[in-house]
């Protein structure tokens, strides 16, 4: 059974720094490009960044461009988004996700089936 289980989250004030993590069972891992998302308060869910699955190229929202890293830890079955220099904009429930197909910067292309970990920045 795929289970991506979200982490990590939590209040911090703006300019301020937290890591996210994703931990993943059910499946080969370390096959599969990764992806982190987020749905602010009222909005629609929205690409933050993905990573490869053994070649670990990277891309980035341009909104987190610079601030946030993404990771993973293939013998972990885990992966990571550091984030720093937080802004209020970034409040928002941050979902992991398994590339299925299509896009790989479309929410849509990947299932997402976590319960989300809340990031709130106070301003």
């Amino acid at each position: 059974q795929v289970q991506l289980v979200e982490s990590g989250g939590g209040l911090v004030q703006a300019g301020g720094s937290l890591r996210l993590s994703c931990a993943a069972s059910g499946f080969a891992f370390s096959r599969y490009l990764m992806g982190w998302f987020r749905q602010p308060p009222g909005k629609e869910r929205e690409f933050v960044a993905y990573i490869g699955g053994t070649t670990g190229i990277t891309y980035y929202a341009d909104d987190v461009k610079g601030r946030f890293t993404i990771s993973r830890d293939n013998a972990k079955n885990t992966m990571y988004l550091q984030m720093n220099s937080l802004k209020p904009e970034d409040t928002a429930i941050y979902y992991c996700g398994r590339w299925i197909s299509g896009s790989s910067s479309l929410p849509q292309s990947y299932a997402i089936s976590g319960q989300g970990t809340q990031v709130t920045v106070s301003s």
